[in-house]
């Protein structure tokens, strides 16, 4: 277990945040810096006596007694705080090499894939907890039942982690889930996401195939059976590791509701979606490695109620419901969408997405998108142009958007009131309003404007 003092250099980061205040809990005597510290990493920093007294970088702040500095990837290569680290030789990780540093004779479980990460690993923890069976963990969201998304002990063995394939900091553009060597990995599936890191999908499998060199000899991977590029990938290595498929649940739909088949009978389930099917598959796999049988595992994940902003339920009444969904890809748009539709086939769908992305803003990858909202009876594509004009010289015109969604339909907004007004303004009495981004919509406030 890491001990002493410990500096954060961009604290307010979603998973670095936990981190420290996973790191205090232990023990640790922790400090840290941000130019910019948004909820609800600013809440619970304060609740937790750590947010700077300051927003800024003070190199004052970075001296000889710090035993540990933790880089964020919102930092800068020119970072201040971290010239002096560099200067007087602090210790410096990026989060996943102290995860390593923490859990190096820990059985580290990885999930990783360009969708599901987040729901697989909820899942699995869903179901451990249900079981009484502590384990360590970093999770990318929150999820009901678990106060922090980071958990560090001495008492456990295992360590679940989710595994990111972003850089893992300004001065280790290394992908973070390489840095983990997983015992036990997952691969859900591989879709070209982070157009500014990996140029072209070649290069983004390759991260993959990285990944899976990286697993320990001896070790396990979990894979998707379905992705065919991930399939090829996986059973042309050569790395001495066992390979075990899955695929999604066997199940069906009544009335807008999912039921498992299994062994047990039929299981009704508060998920829905192909996607959350196949994470499912996959969480089972992890779980009986674990040592939880099948039934039981069943029983638990009856009451999995999904994670924060993973198609989760945020309104329901007689004649409509809103669902919220952490899209940032073509990829997680179509599967989204396609859930929801076929889950709610007799209701009108109006699907509302927001580009925001570094990715989605780009000339060549908004091409990805092609025919990713036909599913829907309306399509919205928002983005903010305040937010656009400070990420990008681009121009992201309607033109642009409706020619590479390939639908002349689709209804193109660009600033917070048209897109209040087209909430406020919506005229029916039968549908799911489906809210996609990895952003916040210029913090709307959605359900106010639907109960007006």
């Amino acid at each position: 277990m890491i001990t002493g003092r410990v500096h954060f250099i961009a604290i307010g980061g979603s998973v670095m945040h936990n981190l420290a205040i996973a790191l205090k809990n232990s023990g640790c005597i922790v400090s840290g810096s941000d130019d910019k510290i948004y909820n609800p990493s600013h809440d619970r920093l304060v609740a937790n006596d750590l947010l700077p007294e300051k927003e800024g970088w003070f190199p004052e702040k970075i001296t000889n007694d710090i035993d540990y500095i933790i880089l964020g990837m919102h930092a800068k290569k020119d970072n201040l705080e971290l010239i002096k680290a560099q200067n007087i030789g602090c210790k410096i990780y990026s989060y996943p090499e102290l995860i390593y540093e923490i859990s190096k004779n820990k059985t580290r479980v990885v999930i990783g894939g360009s969708h599901g990460k987040t729901t697989v690993t909820s899942m699995i923890l869903h179901v451990l907890n249900s079981h009484n069976n502590a384990i360590d963990y970093l999770l990318g969201a929150s999820i009901e039942g678990f106060d922090n998304m980071v958990s560090i002990s001495d008492s456990s063995d295992f360590i679940l982690i989710e595994g990111d394939e972003y850089l893992s900091s300004p001065i280790d553009l290394t992908p973070k889930f390489h840095k983990y060597k997983a015992n036990i990995a997952v691969i859900t599936g591989i879709a070209w996401d982070h157009i500014n890191v990996f140029p072209n999908f070649e290069n983004y499998i390759l991260q993959f195939e990285k990944f899976i060199e990286s697993i320990v000899d001896g070790g396990v991977l979990v894979y998707n059976e379905e992705d065919d590029i991930l399939k090829k990938l996986v059973l042309e290595s050569t790395k001495p590791i066992r390979k075990i498929a899955y695929s999604k649940c066997n199940h069906f739909n009544i009335d807008g509701i999912t039921y498992l088949e299994s062994d047990e009978g039929e299981i009704p389930i508060k998920i829905f979606g192909k996607h959350n099917l196949s994470n499912l598959g996959a969480a089972q796999k992890i779980c009986s490695l674990l040592g939880i049988f099948e039934n039981d595992f069943f029983n638990s994940i009856s009451e999995f109620k999904g994670a924060s902003k993973r198609l989760e339920l945020i309104y329901r009444d007689n004649s409509k419901s809103i669902f919220k969904d952490f899209a940032h890809s073509p990829s997680k748009l179509l599967a989204s969408l396609n859930a929801v539709k076929n889950q709610f086939s007799n209701k009108q769908i109006i699907a509302l997405y927001e580009l925001h992305t570094f990715s989605s803003f780009h000339s060549e990858f908004i091409k990805e998108y092609n025919g990713c909202m036909d599913s829907a009876d309306i399509k919205v594509v928002y983005y903010d142009l305040e937010v656009l004009q400070k990420r990008s010289k681009t121009i992201i015109s309607r033109e642009l958007i409706q020619n590479s969604f390939n639908d002349n339909e689709i209804i193109v907004l660009n600033n917070k009131k048209d897109l209040s007004d087209f909430i406020r303004d919506i005229n029916s009495e039968n549908y799911v309003l489906l809210l996609m981004s990895s952003g916040s919509f210029s913090s709307v406030d959605f359900l106010s404007l639907i109960n007006r």
